[in-house]
């Protein structure tokens, strides 16, 4: 183990410890049991990148880097083999989620009230208002509640008991474009398409790449 092959392989090749020793494990042991429980919590992370792994050539690896053995891979191929899968993933990944946001906006746009901007914003007016019209350069005060497709609610400034306040131009395109449709006291419902939210790189944990967003949004006023 003292030839690094990174933090990926060194946590597999714990998991792997765990997995291939579990039939003998004596948890009265004080190492034991505490090789077994790191080997469970290792193994639930690697579950989570890796659902397709060959479990056969997983043990090879392990049983000839750990045993002093000559490997196939050295360790910078080996990573570079486990990087590339990584990016295959995401972008399969991403393609999937694409085609998701795709499908689910073909869905909202066929929704009574629903229309349709030439950027493809969908937009439904829930209640007209009677004010002024934003500009992109305003600043606004507005409600608003944004869910992901399964209606999943990622943020809201209803939950936090106060509306929130920005410059039009320093948020998503979505919004800055949608906000300018709206009046003052109007409420509106906006699907919005990954290309005008977040994109490819998402936000944060709760919204993932090319995710579809929904939102709420209450324009209270504009100006400071």
């Amino acid at each position: 183990m003292k030839n690094s092959l990174g933090r990926l392989a060194v946590t597999s090749a714990i998991a792997l410890s765990a997995a291939t020793a579990q039939a003998e494990v004596n948890l009265e042991d004080a190492q034991q049991k505490v090789s077994y429980s790191v080997g469970i919590l290792i193994a639930g992370q690697l579950a989570n990148d890796f659902d397709d792994l060959d479990l056969n050539a997983f043990v090879a690896g392990f049983n000839q880097l750990y045993g002093g053995e000559q490997t196939q891979l050295s360790a910078q191929e080996a990573m570079a083999v486990v990087q590339a899968y990584q990016r295959d993933q995401q972008v399969a990944s991403s393609a999937n989620a694409l085609a998701e946001s795709e499908a689910f906006l073909a869905e909202t746009a066929q929704q009574e009230g629903v229309k349709i901007t030439k950027s493809g914003l969908q937009y439904k007016v829930l209640e007209a208002g009677a004010g002024k019209q934003p500009q992109a350069t305003d600043t606004v005060t507005v409600h608003y509640r944004g869910t992901l497709m399964d209606g999943q609610e990622f943020d809201s400034s209803y939950s936090r008991g106060e509306p929130t306040s920005f410059p039009l131009n320093g948020v998503i395109p979505g919004w800055t474009e949608g906000l300018q449709l709206m009046s003052e006291g109007g409420k509106y419902e906006f699907y919005i398409h990954p290309d005008l939210a977040y994109g490819q790189r998402g936000a944060g944990g709760a919204i993932g790449p090319n995710a579809a967003l929904v939102f709420q949004v209450e324009l209270i006023k504009i100006g400071e």
